[in-house]
């Protein structure tokens, strides 16, 4: 009974949307590739039916928005066919990009969680610290990533530092505001009874405000994680990396390789949906080990 109320509450909504989604994909892609086919049979002086062009604008070497199938093709080819140690191997690639994104990621959470404890224990801090935490996130990381990556390499940092430094500028922020809710969720007849129970403004933040603050602390690490990995690639872009997603995206996008591009996009998908659930599972494990009921 159980089983059957799973495939009809969870697979059968997720299958029938994918199902649709990759249908409609077929679709555009038959109909943006299909003028590159016309043009080709019009300059040998012909036409094409829509029975052969239909099967041809599936299987462009280089089109303008690839067929699923091509897609997962060359994905299927660069992670199971690829040595993990090849250059042209997807999971090198994840890997060198991962890298960055887990060191951004550390240090992001860090610096998000000494800032929220700072705001939120002291109030100038909180006045004169938290518009600028704002201010921060206005400036489109397009255009601050190549000043990060110039200014590092001016003074001899290169290699994965700042590209990890990007991806801390884009985590830090939501640890910070979801910190700060957490840490400030405690409602003010919790915090009377800690202190006529005389408690230090140490037990108080340990006792209460830490455990209080964790699921604000983990929703904000699973929108951190995944925001990070977009600034680990973005921080591969302008550095013309040779190694990285980003350098398949670029690489791609040079020699016009949609097929490749798009595989490196699903391929930096799976990958934070990865991180995201790996968060989730810690979230969960941290709850249960503090009491909390599933």
């Amino acid at each position: 009974m159980e089983q059957a109320s799973f495939l009809r509450d969870r697979l059968l909504p997720i299958g029938t949307v994918l199902i649709a989604l990759i249908a409609l994909w077929y679709v555009f892609s038959a109909v943006l590739n299909a003028p590159f086919e016309r043009d080709t049979a019009a300059r040998a002086g012909g036409t094409i039916g829509f029975m052969e062009l239909l099967p041809k604008t599936m299987a462009q070497e280089r089109p303008v928005l690839p067929a699923p199938h091509q897609v997962f093709a060359e994905l299927w080819d660069t992670t199971v066919n690829k040595a993990i140690t090849s250059k042209r191997s997807l999971v090198y690639h994840a890997w060198v990009t991962l890298s960055a994104t887990l060191l951004g990621f550390a240090m992001g959470a860090l610096l998000g969680i000494l800032l929220a404890i700072a705001i939120v224990h002291n109030r100038a801090m909180d006045r004169s610290l938290m518009p600028w935490v704002i201010a921060s996130q206005t400036i489109p990381i397009l255009a601050i990533a190549p000043m990060i990556i110039v200014v590092l390499n001016a003074i001899g940092i290169s290699g994965l530092m700042p590209k990890a430094l990007i991806s801390t500028y884009l985590s830090f922020f939501p640890i910070v505001v979801g910190m700060v809710k957490g840490l400030r969720s405690p409602e003010q007849i919790q915090l009377d009874l800690m202190h006529t129970y005389n408690a230090s403004p140490a037990q108080t933040f340990w006792k209460l405000r830490w455990p209080a603050s964790m699921p604000y602390l983990f929703t904000s690490l699973k929108v951190a994680v995944a925001i990070s990995l977009v600034g680990a690639i973005v921080g591969e872009l302008p550095t013309g990396a040779v190694a990285g997603l980003g350098a398949r995206l670029l690489a791609g996008s040079y020699y016009g390789q949609t097929v490749q591009i798009w595989a490196a996009l699903f391929m930096a998908a799976g990958v934070a949906a990865l991180l995201v659930i790996i968060v989730g599972i810690a979230h969960n494990l941290v709850l249960k080990r503090m009491g909390a009921r599933a």
